[in-house]
């Protein structure tokens, strides 16, 4: 099955490969302060996604640098940059904050994009006219954690705003000239194929330019996890988590990036599902089951 990689999609960008060189910046998000909601989603763990990150107080360009010297060898002198802020919510900060911080980054003379991971509930007039401008001086990538189109199910699992917001969030910076990405996870509690399915035909509709899949999985000290040590919730096995990919692969439109087949839970807090302890074994049956080459 052809579907177009981030690794295709970037090589053609930049003309190089490109790799991600992780950054935090000192921020929290809306559900967990109290704006909107506490404790955050319920299978968020307190890194906030960003447990391969560094710390939110450090200077950016140190981020990166060290970001870039955990992979240098494997990278090469001519690899390209990301980079990727992901932890928490990114642009839940003051505009001027998040203008320097990204100045910050864009200068590093291996930076060739910069990725933002954040809610669609926290994209205001001055959060906006930040990313309009950068995304004039440079590549810029906004990754939009909808995880579900249904709002019953966001509301299970605290995700603090309606879907409404996510198609409203995707408009503004469709109209900036802003790449989106969305976040789609399968196997949350209640949802069927088809549920999970049209999370996917709606991110389609709403014009995202890519997409990122993950499994739901279970982190130690989440909220998640009293329900799946309870019973309460099932998680899918590897074949049925695939089974929903390839079809969910078919609604893309063509030029639609896959930006993640699936997601990596830090190991030292992951409970489940046991099937993606064994990355390697993932990676084999990716590109058994979708031909090689074609992984992201």
């Amino acid at each position: 099955m052809y579907y177009k990689s981030a690794n295709e999609y970037f090589k053609e960008t930049f003309g190089t490969k490109i790799y991600k060189a992780s950054v935090s910046l000192d921020v929290t998000c809306p559900n967990r302060d109290g704006k909107c909601g506490e404790g955050g989603c319920i299978f968020c763990s307190a890194g906030g996604s960003g447990e391969f990150s560094s710390c939110g107080k450090d200077p950016v360009l140190k981020q990166i640098d060290d970001a870039i010297d955990l992979v240098s060898r494997k990278a090469g002198p001519d690899a390209g940059y990301l980079a990727y802020f992901s932890s928490f919510t990114s642009t839940y900060c003051d505009g001027e904050y998040l203008r320097e911080s990204l100045t910050a980054a864009a200068s590093h003379p291996k930076v060739r994009g910069i990725a933002i991971g954040t809610r669609p509930d926290c994209l205001g007039e001055d959060i906006m006219e930040v990313l309009s401008n950068m995304a004039k001086k440079i590549p810029l990538y906004v990754e939009l954690g909808l995880q579900t189109s249904n709002d019953a199910t966001a509301e299970w699992f605290n995700r603090g705003y309606e879907t409404r917001v996510y198609d409203e969030a995707v408009s503004k910076l469709k109209a900036a000239g802003i790449n989106v990405i969305t976040h789609i996870i399968f196997g949350l509690k209640g949802e069927d194929e088809e549920t999970m399915l049209e999370s996917v035909r709606h991110a389609v509709r709403c014009g995202t330019d890519g997409v990122k899949f993950t499994c739901l999985y279970v982190l130690r000290g989440t909220a998640l996890e009293e329900e799946w040590k309870e019973g309460r919730i099932e998680l899918l096995s590897m074949e049925e988590y695939f089974d929903v990919v390839e079809k969910a692969l078919g609604i893309l439109p063509p030029g639609t990036v896959v930006h993640r087949l699936t997601g990596d839970g830090p190991k030292k807090v992951l409970l489940g599902p046991r099937w993606t302890f064994n990355k390697r074994n993932v990676v084999n049956y990716i590109n058994r089951r979708f031909g090689q080459g074609r992984r992201p």
